[in-house]
């Protein structure tokens, strides 16, 4: 288990608020990655920035994860 369970929780909760919103019509995060896996046409600089802003928590989580299943084995 992780000797810090407040660093997964805070990963999750950065993942519902700042990785998903806006949450209408859809989660801002799942528009980026349609339009880069669509040719990413006409992305400006700060278009971006806001897709790596948003998917930042979701790279924490998969870093958390990742660390919590190597201790795991050891």
């Amino acid at each position: 288990m992780l000797k810090n369970n407040g660093s997964l929780i805070f990963a999750v909760v950065l993942c519902l608020t700042l990785g998903l919103t806006p949450y209408f019509p859809e989660p801002h995060i799942y528009g980026k990655i349609k339009w880069i896996l669509g040719g990413a046409i006409g992305m400006k600089y700060i278009d971006w920035f806001d897709f790596i802003m948003h998917a930042l928590p979701w790279c924490y989580l998969i870093f958390i994860l990742i660390a919590y299943i190597l201790n795991r084995k050891t």
